[in-house]
């Protein structure tokens, strides 16, 4: 016996309490924008400035002390992630310790870089200090150009081609429900005050990808029966379009949910951000490709003229406008 999330066959009537869903996707967007107004974002080192300084000794990393050596200095986001790599000796055990720039300053200070040293010292005497690097207020600012530059390109990107392999309708849906899943990933971290750098832009460029593959398997499927029934009314195409897909869309995030649940549970505080992140953004990215993307697509609405299959490829092409 296999087992099943959803039974084989559904009938769920999705535009059932569509003002309930997409109002309340409206409202959240709303909010999200609002709370990242209000409370702003807790911008990383990568963003806001500071200084790494890459140590190394023959003692394994031990990031909970190296943590617990500097908390009496009071230098406010700082990251500390253990180096792997395999050319590295068995005495050479490397971490890298991000510090951010203080307020007031440009970056952080010779005094703050001896301090911090000094601290290490005392916990690891054979530490030493191969490099220290500064990024300063300017670079930081360029990269926070650079990630929204990242974001709005992949989006224009999506644009382009989900009207290109359905018709524009689909893809201002698509893009709206895109536009929905990062608002809602911005609002939950500048609520939560979670450290907002530029692996929280990888995964929100992660969620991009992962919720504009699940819209896509609902509008392909959506397309196919578009052709197929070409009386029946569009919202019940796009009902029975979406429960035909619903088994592979809540085993798909399913199975993707299980695996950064162990990773935000045991991966640790270096990684728990962008996780976070990533898992907050299949659920609404999943939510959005049910509630959200063909909801606009109805609201558009869409003119079924389909023409005859080419004769030489047997393809069928679609004339669809608004």
């Amino acid at each position: 016996m296999r087992l099943r999330l959803v039974p084989q066959e559904t009938n769920i009537d999705f535009f059932k309490y569509a003002r309930l869903t997409f109002g309340g996707s409206v409202v959240a967007m709303v909010l999200s924008i609002g709370i990242w107004l209000a409370m702003g974002l807790n911008f990383g080192i990568d963003f806001l400035g500071g200084t790494t300084i890459r140590t190394q000794s023959a003692v394994a990393v031990d990031v909970g002390l190296y943590r617990d050596a500097l908390a009496p200095l009071a230098l406010g986001d700082v990251s500390i992630t253990q180096v792997f790599d395999p050319t590295f000796g068995p005495e050479q055990n490397v971490a890298m310790i991000r510090i951010q720039a203080q307020e007031g300053a440009e970056a952080v200070t010779p005094a703050i870089i001896a301090a911090v040293e000094a601290a290490l010292i005392a916990v690891v005497p054979d530490i030493s200090f191969p490099s220290v690097e500064s990024v300063g207020p300017k670079v930081s600012g360029e990269l926070i150009q650079t990630a929204i530059i990242a974001v709005l390109a992949s989006l224009a990107a999506i644009l382009v081609y989900i009207w290109l392999r359905f018709e524009w309708q689909f893809s201002v849906g698509a893009v709206a429900a895109l536009i929905h899943d990062v608002i809602l990933t911005i609002g939950i971290f500048s609520l939560l005050q979670i450290r907002f750098d530029l692996a929280t832009i990888a995964a929100l460029l992660t969620i991009i990808g992962y919720s504009i593959n699940d819209t896509v398997v609902i509008f392909d499927r959506l397309r196919e029966n578009l052709i197929k029934y070409k009386s029946r009314p569009l919202q019940d195409v796009m009902n029975l379009s979406a429960n035909e897909t619903l088994s592979r869309t809540l085993m798909t995030s399913g199975t993707t949910l299980i695996a950064l649940l162990a990773l935000l549970i045991l991966g640790g505080d270096v990684i728990r951000g962008f996780v976070f992140a990533i898992f907050w953004g299949v659920i609404v990215g999943t939510y959005s490709s049910i509630y959200v993307a063909k909801n606009v697509v109805l609201m558009i609405g869409v003119k079924r003229d389909w023409s005859k299959p080419d004769q030489k490829s047997g393809t069928q092409f679609s004339n669809i406008d608004a």
